[in-house]
């Protein structure tokens, strides 16, 4: 059985380990870029030429901004309490001693999470973002390669069944954005340290 046969039977809801095992027997081919959602293995949309452009001028603007505060991780798994292993166009990550060789990062690991959209823009707002205010990653960023924009979420909070995030902004590609406190929680975050801000103009790859 291959991954297109895998549609065409009822639906089986996997766990992380489960979904781990299928990697390791080779169960999908080099090509197939697919993630865990809520159980469930999805396709992940393909990567066009202006999400490839965006992809590779935000690891660059990131890696000279975050340095030796926390690790960027690019398009690599994140392990999340809902039955869910996503792989997120970037995470920034706490830094760990073992660079997360004991396991993929987990929410109390997570400062930021980054989904570049295109043809995916409604699946990163609805499913992605839903999945990652439950998880109660504090801060999520799309990087809106339709409109044009960054939208910023932040303050996740529950209603019900319903995950989401209280606020949300729009910054425009002339704008700045600050990355999320990138220090410990216990410091001070009145202190004096310069904001680490990402100019928006060099990351939309727009002519």
């Amino acid at each position: 059985m291959n991954l297109a046969e895998i549609n065409l039977v009822t639906p089986k809801s996997f766990t992380i380990a489960e979904y781990h095992r299928l990697t390791e027997m080779g169960f999908f081919a080099e090509d197939d870029r697919v993630e865990l959602i809520r159980g469930e293995i999805n396709r992940m949309a393909a990567k066009g030429t202006a999400h490839t452009v965006c992809c590779s001028n935000l690891l660059t603007a990131l890696a000279s901004l975050v340095l030796d505060k926390a690790t960027v991780r690019c398009q690599d798994p994140i392990s999340l309490p809902s039955g869910s292993e996503p792989e997120p166009d970037f995470a920034i990550v706490r830094l760990r001693s073992d660079h997360y060789l004991s396991g993929h990062p987990t929410p109390e690991n997570i400062l930021l999470v980054i989904e570049i959209a295109d043809p995916s823009l409604d699946y990163d707002r609805e499913v992605k973002r839903s999945l990652y205010a439950e998880a109660g990653i504090t801060d999520y960023w799309i990087f809106n390669l339709i409109e044009n924009c960054l939208e910023v979420y932040s303050e996740p909070y529950q209603n019900g069944d319903r995950f989401d995030y209280a606020v949300r902004r729009i910054v425009l590609p002339k704008g700045t954005i600050a990355l999320p406190e990138l220090s410990e929680p216990q410091l001070d975050r009145l202190s004096d340290r310069p904001r680490l801000e990402l100019p928006l103009a060099q990351i939309f790859p727009i002519a």
